[in-house]
């Protein structure tokens, strides 16, 4: 492992130069400051704890973002990718945990992190290309970026959304609903994509009535099913971008006695398994987020062990499953309000009274 002597010694400075830039010392100037970070970053330099060098890779949380399903299965496999170089995994909060003035890699030393699998959502993108520009081992997952010097792994789900929302279209669905996350991300855009290129191609028309943004966990999925099955014209179908809000949507659809896929068809987004744990089970895009986890984590291992040197930039297919959440689409379409009273579309919706007794006039 390089020593702060070595890093001195290629950059012909002293070891108290080297030292104090690795700490952020006022009196080091920015220059001199950014140059010995590049060369320990180069030399794959690491703080050492006591007598033993840190193996930590940090699962970096770029921006504020609630925990999901995705980031678990993330982690169980980025679990077993550290596991083959021996190294462990740490999760960061960047927005929390890091100083005024402090360099990403600073930061990342002072932590004992030798390398970063990032998180990120469309504002912070910036963030992980500054990671990248100060030369620290480092990987996106779930994010793709045009700068060469971004190493990432992703999945593009806009194709196989295509495919989800054009099998609606062919089964006599018109009016099909798209529910996404309200927190902007490339995945998500993805398959917002995917829906619109679809009603496109199929002389679809579509509603921005029908474009739902919400919390991507269950009670956003039930509040979307109201909201939607509550229009003057509610869709017969209704496509989750989200695998928690789908499942809190057929909940809310059981609640409500509306049939799937008789009444209402839906196609869900499954990052594993999730598919199976609803009834019926789901049609949906499926992700494997165990594996982009695991690949990540293995690369970046690889590379900081010596054992890989060349970049990864790559983006992994998704696939469509048809199973029994979708059907065709139903010669009436009926109007659910939220309390559960069914009117047919068209039909005016009787008003109802509430009698006070009179006991209760004070």
């Amino acid at each position: 492992m390089p020593s702060v002597r070595q890093i001195a010694r290629q950059m012909r400075v002293s070891v108290a130069t080297v030292s104090r830039a690795l700490n952020n010392h006022p009196e080091i100037s920015a220059d001199t400051r950014d140059r010995v970070l590049k060369a320990a970053n180069s030399l794959g330099y690491s703080n050492s704890v006591g007598k033993r060098v840190t193996t930590n890779i940090g699962l970096v949380f770029a921006c504020e973002m609630p925990f999901s399903e995705f980031d678990g299965l993330l982690i169980g496999g980025m679990l077993r990718g550290v596991g083959e170089q021996r190294f462990d995994l740490t999760i960061v909060n960047l927005e929390r945990d890091k100083a005024e003035g402090e360099t990403y890699t600073q930061f990342f030393m002072r932590k004992g992190i030798r390398g970063a699998i990032v998180r990120t959502d469309t504002h912070s993108r910036r963030t992980c290309e500054l990671i990248s520009q100060e030369g620290f081992p480092s990987i996106v997952v779930a994010d793709r970026f045009e700068s060469p010097i971004v190493n990432y792994i992703c999945t593009n789900s806009s194709p196989d959304s295509r495919r989800a929302v054009e099998h609606l279209i062919h089964l006599g669905h018109t009016r099909i609903a798209f529910v996404m996350n309200h927190i902007p991300d490339h995945d998500h855009d993805d398959r917002y994509k995917g829906y619109r290129e679809a009603l496109e191609s199929c002389g679809v028309t579509l509603d921005p009535e029908l474009i739902v943004k919400i919390g991507a966990d269950l009670s956003g999925g039930k509040a979307s099913l109201n909201r939607l099955l509550s229009l003057p014209q509610p869709p017969t179908a209704i496509y989750y971008a989200d695998p928690a809000a789908c499942a809190g949507a057929v909940t809310r659809a059981h609640e409500l006695h509306v049939r799937i896929p008789e009444d209402l068809s839906i196609v869900g987004f499954d990052d594993g398994d999730s598919r199976f744990r609803v009834w019926p089970a789901l049609t949906a895009v499926c992700q494997n987020a165990t594996q982009l986890g695991f690949e990540a984590a293995l690369w970046l291992t690889r590379t900081l062990s010596g054992r890989e040197n060349s970049p990864l930039r790559r983006e992994v297919s998704t696939f469509f499953e048809v199973h029994g959440t979708t059907g065709q689409a139903p010669r009436q379409v009926v109007r659910i309000l939220p309390d559960g009273s069914r009117h047919a579309v068209g039909a005016p919706i009787a008003r109802r009274t509430v009698r006070v007794s009179a006991r209760t006039k004070r």
